[in-house]
């Protein structure tokens, strides 16, 4: 893992400042281990990097000498041995150890077309000077960001939009649009970022850069195929695999355990593959009882013979963290989560380089309640529109709770959008602000068209929409600034593309049936883990932000909602201190909402400052 950036000119474009020095000071925080730069005439390509695998090689950017071609990579290039063995029985061998330095010789062997040999997490720049084209690529779920931006003859590129900041002189302007989807999401979808004239690579995405413009590529989609029956035995080989190819680095390997199955199916099976080595895993506590799940993590560790740390999260913390991980990451994210992420990146930082967790399990195998909540509201659209009126106001007429995830929260979501087809119901649920609250804010909602195919089934498309979207763009974006906030690399067994592909061909009722979710999964992690853990109720990351929001955080979140920097971007700011006085008066439940504006004032203080 590390941070990449760069900046090409063609033939046309004014030579500036070379603004590459500047990008690299602020990924410093992404690779502490050491930040190196190479340049030809045209070209500059630079990396800070964090050691994982080949702790005495690794410098970047990697430079082929008889072509000029140049790479630079964020990531872990799992499959590295079987592509030597490739490139070896080609006449191109690879010398150095580390997984990365595969990449020049297959994209001499194989052009565009090496990415579709890569198993792993990457984020990859490739300058071909013969070729006059930069070419950036992301791995296929999305794990490792890449921003872009391409002017007239000239194209910058970098691993966070902190550091594409830096290499402007004239200061970045918000992109109103897409922070109005921002606000919708609570995340950006490729090719949006919050700031104008600089785009994001999408994840399994090829983007090609000259001087005559941009040239965009999917390389794969999650090929859901004809359904099989699925072979436990299978796989338990195949997530084996994916387990030991991303603990198998050259510095210590710890893990995320929260006592839900998806982080505990992976500590036990690195318990498995490992029986004799010692672990740590790293959980969060919350003095809410509602929300803390630490005694179950602290079961599944003990019972496991791993080392449990937990990580307290309290309000106080919050304020000064969100200002921390804007600064270094460039953009807002809504997800109340990542502080907390942010936290636990931070204590394991302190012991570890390397952690594995369980990102992709419920988008991959049906994990959500949404999933079958999905089914039950195609038939409850179909009830008379009078009745759904009645059943609508009974049910907003609970008052809100501050638990996790209540029976009365989970049914204001469900009555909602009765009127729309399945994926833009399945969006609304999903989503930061409805439609009615952004328009009391005075911001035109947009509904966004999902990643579906012609005849798909309504579960097979959520799932793709959640893989694609909220999970790519949202969930590991939040993993992907929170952990590297503090120089830690995240890995996600479950995002290996055999498992990915697997989970592809399991029937629909092998996911969901019923109420009952992950049905093959839970299975499988029965011959691993007590069904005490595997069968509880889902319960997931969740933060009491409604109740913190009445309390310590009131005053933060009153200066922020505020402030007239919201004018900005056309949001009213009495119309959103309105739905703050709403939340105090526990009148409605507007804690997500009320966040996203938060991180967005955060994020807006950022912006102006630089």
């Amino acid at each position: 893992m590390c941070g990449i950036c760069g900046q090409i000119l063609w033939q046309d474009a004014a030579a500036p400042m070379n603004p590459v020095p500047a990008m690299l000071d602020r990924l410093v925080h992404r690779g502490p281990d050491g930040h190196w730069l190479r340049s030809d005439a045209q070209a500059t390509l630079g990396m800070a990097r964090l050691t994982i695998r080949g702790l005495t090689s690794g410098q970047q950017p990697l430079v082929d000498e008889a072509t000029g071609v140049m790479v630079v990579c964020n990531g872990e290039i799992d499959n590295h041995q079987a592509l030597r063995v490739f490139l070896q029985e080609r006449g191109r061998p690879v010398f150095e150890d580390t997984d990365v330095a595969v990449l020049p010789g297959l994209y001499l062997e194989l052009g565009e077309a090496f990415v579709d040999q890569l198993i792993g997490a990457f984020a990859i720049a490739v300058w071909d000077p013969s070729r006059q084209q930069l070419l950036l690529a992301r791995d296929r779920a999305g794990e490792r960001p890449l921003f872009y931006c391409w002017t007239q003859g000239k194209a910058i590129f970098g691993s966070q939009l902190a550091a594409m900041a830096a290499a402007e002189e004239s200061p970045r302007m918000p992109d109103v649009e897409a922070l109005a989807r921002y606000l919708q999401l609570g995340y950006f979808t490729a090719p949006d970022t919050p700031m104008m004239g600089i785009q994001k690579v999408g994840p399994a995405e090829v983007v090609v850069l000259n001087a005559e413009g941009v040239r965009r590529r999917s390389y794969w989609r999650w090929p859901r195929c004809r359904p099989s029956e699925p072979s436990l035995e299978v796989f338990d080989g195949l997530f084996k695999e994916a387990v030991r190819r991303q603990s198998d680095v050259d510095v210590p390997v710890g893990l995320f355990l929260s006592g839900g199955v998806d982080s505990s199916l992976i500590a036990a099976v690195t318990r498995h593959l490992h029986p004799d080595k010692s672990l740590t895993a790293y959980g969060l506590r919350f003095r809410e009882d509602s929300f803390d799940e630490g005694l179950y993590a602290e079961q599944v560790a003990r019972d496991l013979k791993i080392d449990y740390v937990p990580v307290w999260v309290e309000p106080e913390d919050i304020p000064r963290l969100l200002r921390d991980v804007v600064r270094t990451s460039g953009e807002p994210l809504a997800d109340p989560a990542w502080m907390p992420t942010a936290l636990l990146s931070e204590r394991a930082s302190r012991d570890i380089r390397l952690s594995l967790s369980g990102e992709g399990a419920d988008e991959l195998f049906g994990g959500y309640p949404t999933y079958f909540g999905a089914g039950y509201a195609e038939h409850y659209a179909r009830l008379p529109a009078w009745l759904r009126a009645l059943i609508r106001d009974q049910v907003h007429r609970w008052p809100p709770s501050d638990k996790k995830v209540t029976l009365s929260f989970l049914l204001k979501r469900f009555v909602e959008g009765d009127h729309l087809d399945g994926l833009k119901r399945h969006v609304l649920w999903n989503s930061s602000l409805p439609p009615s609250l952004m328009a009391r804010l005075g911001v035109r909602p947009a509904w966004l068209d999902g990643p579906a195919l012609e005849g798909e089934p309504l579960l097979d498309m959520i799932q793709r929409y959640d893989l694609e979207c909220s999970l790519a763009e949202g969930l590991l974006t939040k993993a992907d600034r929170a952990s590297m906030h503090s120089a830690l690399e995240l890995r996600a067994p479950f995002l290996d593309l055999a498992v990915m592909e697997f989970a592809a061909s399991l029937p629909a009722t092998e996911r969901v049936k019923g109420i009952e979710t992950k049905r093959f999964l839970k299975r499988y992690a029965s011959s691993y883990l007590p069904k005490s853990i595997v069968y509880r109720k889902k319960r997931g990351l969740s933060v009491p932000l409604s109740a913190w929001l009445r309390g310590p955080l009131e005053g933060f979140a009153r200066e922020a909602l505020r402030h007239p920097r919201l004018l900005q971007v056309g949001i009213d700011p009495s119309a959103a201190l309105g739905l703050l006085n709403e939340h105090l008066a526990r009148q409605v439940d507007h804690g997500r909402a009320v966040w996203a504006l938060i991180v967005m004032s955060v994020w807006l203080e950022w912006l102006a400052e630089n």
